[in-house]
């Protein structure tokens, strides 16, 4: 009789154990991003009456959908604005660039006065390896070295993809590309 109260003791204790690691990998994981966010564009369906070649980001869904015309579109996962930076409207792609240098913004820079000035693209840019700029704003859709961002609210108001992912995109889109933004 004591053995089977003993086992039953530790069955619920290792089950407790259990329950409690499980719990806190799913807020560590929440922390990181959002899990199904995979690198690599997903054709899927698509509602909206959108020309070809528009990019819609869809904030709430921390998702950006590049629009093919006949209902479908490619899906990409993406990391969105805090939300206090988070923006919506319409704006166009205005230049391209491959391994863009970084001059963070004042307001970056007032935030966290030990970032430089000015950083040269290439390994360890925050840029990543490609950027679309958004029309005259200091908005891009880039890549990151923050892949586990990605599926989350923790930019400065950029769009950033899976360095795979933007670059994937920067061969698809051209530079007049309109963009639109919604929550």
């Amino acid at each position: 009789m004591l053995t089977v109260q003993r086992n039953t003791v530790l069955a619920l204790a290792a089950a407790a154990i259990l329950s409690v690691a499980v719990s806190t990998q799913s807020f560590a994981a929440t922390e990181r991003g959002d899990r199904s966010v995979r690198p690599g564009p997903q054709l899927v369906d698509f509602d909206g009456a959108y020309e070809p070649g528009t990019l819609v980001v869809k904030t709430s869904e921390r998702r950006l959908y590049l629009t093919l015309g006949n209902g479908k579109a490619y899906r990409y996962g993406i990391a969105v604005g805090e939300p206090i930076r988070q923006w919506s409207g319409e704006s166009w792609v205005s230049a391209k660039r491959a391994n863009p240098d970084w001059r963070p913004t004042a307001r970056m820079r007032n935030a966290n006065p030990s970032l430089p000035s000015y950083m040269r693209g290439g390994p360890g840019n925050p840029l990543g390896v490609r950027a679309l700029y958004l029309g005259w704003s200091e908005y891009r859709i880039h890549g990151t070295t923050k892949p586990w961002s990605i599926g989350t609210a923790s930019s400065n108001g950029c769009f950033r993809m899976h360095n795979s992912d933007v670059v994937d995109l920067y061969e698809r889109v051209h530079v007049g590309a309109p963009v639109i933004v919604m929550r």
